[in-house]
């Protein structure tokens, strides 16, 4: 995610520099079609236990849930936006890693009218913006199951303490559904937490003449009675707060690049110019982050542009980033295109196992819009990385960007100092290895999660190198580190 504008977390105002302040596969079954092998009955061996509500999150206890995986969701919402009302169905498929006797489910001022389990009515409950199921059985662990959620209501955002509105956003031409650390509990009922990635297929259905834009590759549209029906398709595995559906009026472009399609949309809010330029840059600077980072890790390129006060940033929503319009009021800007396309690799094919650790998605994809500006001869990230140790607030040395705290986690020290972490790493195991180890993390990691552990062995083994001192002094200390001697 790129910080708006308003947020001397983008990058810093260096005039010198230009660094300007704003910084194929078949659909997934329905729940009547599954051929999920159906929960086992109660053993008298077995003692079901309620799953718990929060999967122990250090900085967000509360979010996604316990006791089970899911391995895909289809979510078919139908939305008006002249009366506000949304009604869906979503399926979801998930594998129990404990003896259930009932899950939880986040969802976020919506109410539901029924659940089923495997095809049979289960009861279900409540709780602030959780959702409470209860099988007519038990689910033995290790059994596959499918739950089917139909609920409606107003979908309202939910107030976070990290970026504020996030989630279900009504706006003048329709709605925006968008949010970090959360949002898609607005919409869908999810396991909330980036631990627990999975498929997903779309069905949006919106009155006609609005366009709905969502993750992965288009599925095309079909219309009747007035409204149509929009279907998208992430066969890879998503973090459930990269999910997003845009609704309004667009230009669209399409198109294809390295045989996967190409879908953008920018809102007709906005004069045609810079923004549908810089998105237009999406392939061009994919293809160069692609020679750095490895293969580019989705089935669809694009973008979406927004204008609405409520979002002053641009978010890393899987194979379709959304941007802030803000973001081009200033003329052509492919920096914040490269970050939030760093972050498909960073951030959504690798995504985080624990929030502690988000310095990896911002980190890396702070640093991408270094090398896209030494790639584009703009400047280097050598110089990048000289003016920020000299430039950057007392702030960002006192706050380390491995262990943030809730309040600053998307603060200047996990953008700035995170690839200055990055930069940091380069000179200390030279070109060579560091992309070696760059690539070596996209490709390991690929469509799981990731922890600063985990990158920290993963350097070490390739550079050849002990580098505890370096990530400690860098991503925990509270101290200006010394600048590494450069091999």
């Amino acid at each position: 995610m790129r910080r708006s504008l308003s947020m001397g977390a983008a990058l810093l105002a260096t005039g010198a520099l230009g660094l300007t302040a704003c910084d194929a596969e078949e659909p997934a079954p329905s729940a009547s079609s599954s051929t999920a092998t159906t929960s086992a009955e109660p053993q008298p061996s077995r003692n079901f236990q309620p799953g718990a509500a929060g999967v122990g999150d250090a900085y967000f206890p509360t979010y996604g849930n316990g006791g089970y995986d899911v391995a895909g969701y289809t979510v078919k919402v139908r939305y008006d936006p002249k009366s506000d009302k949304l009604t869906g169905v979503t399926t979801v498929r998930a594998k129990a890693t404990a003896d259930l006797k009932s899950f939880h489910l986040d969802l976020a001022g919506l109410a539901v009218s029924a659940v089923t389990v495997d095809g049979a009515d289960a009861a279900h409950t409540a709780e602030k913006n959780e959702l409470v199921v209860t099988p007519a059985t038990g689910l033995a662990k290790d059994a596959d199951f499918v739950a089917e959620i139909t609920y409606g209501g107003t979908p309202r955002a939910l107030k976070n303490e990290v970026i504020g509105d996030g989630g279900w956003l009504h706006t003048t031409d329709g709605a925006i559904a968008l949010g970090q650390p959360e949002s898609a509990s607005t919409w869908y009922p999810v396991n909330d937490h980036p631990s627990d990635k999975a498929t997903y297929d779309f069905e949006i259905t919106v009155p006609d003449g609005l366009t709905a834009v969502s993750n992965g590759v288009p599925g095309g549209k079909t219309s009747t009675g007035g409204w149509t029906t929009w279907k998208w398709s992430e066969k890879s595995p998503m973090a459930s707060y990269l999910s997003t559906v845009v609704i309004g009026n667009f230009r669209i472009t399409t198109g294809q690049h390295k045989g996967r399609p190409v879908y953008s949309a920018v809102t007709t809010k906005v004069a045609k110019g810079a923004a549908d330029r810089s998105i237009a840059q999406t392939v061009k600077v994919a293809d160069y982050l692609e020679s750095v980072f490895g293969p580019y890790p989705f089935g669809a390129y694009g973008g979406v542009v927004v204008s609405d006060d409520r979002i002053r940033y641009a978010l890393e929503t899987q194979s379709r980033p959304v941007y802030s319009a803000g973001f081009f009021r200033r003329g052509e800007n492919t920096q914040v295109v490269a970050h939030e396309l760093a972050h498909q690799w960073f951030g959504d094919s690798v995504a985080l196992e624990k929030w502690q650790d988000i310095w990896l998605n911002e980190g890396l994809a702070t640093y991408a819009e270094w090398l896209w500006a030494e790639h584009t001869g703009e400047y280097t990230a050598q110089q990048a990385f000289d003016i920020r140790m000299a430039r950057v607030p007392a702030a960002v040395w006192k706050t380390p960007p491995g262990r943030p705290g809730v309040k600053n986690l998307f603060g200047e020290s996990v953008y700035q100092r995170g690839g200055m972490t990055a930069h940091a790493l380069r000179m200390s195991v030279g070109d060579q290895k560091f992309f070696q180890i760059i690539k070596a993390w996209a490709k390991e990691q690929r469509d799981g999660n990731g922890t600063t552990a985990e990158f920290v062995a993963l350097a070490e083994r390739i550079s050849g190198k002990q580098l505890d001192a370096l990530f400690a002094a860098w991503l925990n200390g509270t101290k200006k580190p010394a600048v590494p001697k450069k091999l």
